[in-house]
């Protein structure tokens, strides 16, 4: 008969083994049950942890996309907040118009002409409004300020305006010798001069820093939408053209007849520019539409998703928590066991 000897030393460190093993296992329980997934996806998983990859990857950019989406919601709130102030300013305008029409009282032009300048004044900073250091009407250039303020010192705008009156008269609008301008004169600069300097390139030129390209967003993985309005749209040139007729000329020395016809233009102008931004406001309310339609689809992707997800990843909690509960006392008779061998000795036998 062969006797073999083990030593208490060899099986403590067996404990100990067993202990530092069951420690660790009770660790990568608890972060399961915390996370509800496998610790170690790779290696619960083996093969199939490419589908876990490719669906995470794929629940990432739909909350890429939804985190783009709150920023062109933000984006198009701006932009209609600005849009209703151009619209209301383009209203008062217009009821300013229509107040003088046929009327030759300087008090009542002089008041006029001060609502106009008012509403231009409006106009101006509603147009040039900015979010998250982006000026919303600016189309792609938006890091340029749109429209030039008209009534500053040196003003682009004023500057071709007197230029272009000039050159067509030979005097400034200020001039006396205005009296002698002819409604078939003043009808014909408006349509042959100064229309064609705010509808084409002079537009951009003397009034306008914008692009005629707008700012597009994706709104879904197969969806992409105009965030934005320019100031180049046709509404917004029109409030411009109105604004200048009533600033410059609607109480200048000319005829009463030149001023009748005068003001039936930027009466019109003014229509057209109430017109052109109010289909602004309704297109933007459009997009606002189809972005909430876009993030309530994101959100059912999302869920689905991660359904699918937790069926690949997830454990069983419960049965998570049994294991650990079994660890936890196996380790504790461990330590037991381990105190008791400790203090083993053949000095406490001889």
């Amino acid at each position: 008969m062969k006797v073999s000897f083990i030593s208490n030393l060899a099986l403590q460190n067996s404990m100990r083994l067993t202990i530092s093993r069951g420690q660790n296992e009770v660790q990568t329980l608890q972060k399961e049950i915390v996370t509800g997934r496998f610790a170690d996806i790779g290696l619960s998983l083996g093969a199939k942890t490419s589908n876990s990859v490719s669906l995470n990857q794929d629940v990432s950019r739909l909350k890429t996309i939804q985190d783009s989406n709150a920023l062109v919601t933000q984006r198009l709130s701006a932009s209609q907040s600005a849009l209703n102030l151009m619209a209301d300013s383009a209203q008062q305008m217009l009821e300013a118009f229509i107040s003088v029409n046929g009327s030759d009282d300087a008090n009542n032009l002089l008041i006029a002409r001060r609502d106009v300048e008012a509403s231009l004044g409006s106009f101006t900073v509603a147009i040039n409004t900015s979010s998250n250091g982006e000026y919303l009407f600016s189309g792609i250039n938006s890091n340029t300020k749109p429209v030039e303020d008209y009534f500053q010192a040196g003003s682009t705008p004023k500057a071709a305006f007197d230029a272009l009156f000039l050159a067509r008269f030979g005097f400034s609008q200020n001039d006396p010798a205005a009296a002698t301008i002819t409604v078939a004169d003043m009808t014909d600069f408006i349509d042959n001069d100064l229309v064609p300097a705010f509808s084409g390139a002079d537009w951009n030129t003397n009034w306008s820093s914008a692009s005629d390209t707008n700012i597009s967003s994706r709104i879904l993985s197969n969806e992409v939408v105009d965030s934005g309005v320019n100031a180049n749209a046709a509404g917004m040139r029109n409030f411009a053209l109105a604004a200048v007729i009533g600033i410059e000329l609607l109480d200048a020395a000319i005829s009463s007849e030149v001023r009748t016809a005068l003001n039936a233009k930027a009466i019109e102008f003014a229509g057209k520019a109430v017109t052109g931004i109010d289909n602004q406001r309704s297109n933007l309310g459009v997009t606002e539409n189809r972005v909430v339609k876009a993030n309530k689809a994101l959100e059912s992707q999302i869920k689905i998703i991660t359904l699918h997800i937790g069926d690949i990843e997830g454990v069983d909690a419960y049965e998570a928590s049994t294991r650990m509960q079994t660890l936890l006392d196996q380790v504790e008779i461990s330590y037991a066991l381990t105190a008791r061998i400790q203090q083993m000795s053949l000095m406490n036998y001889l």
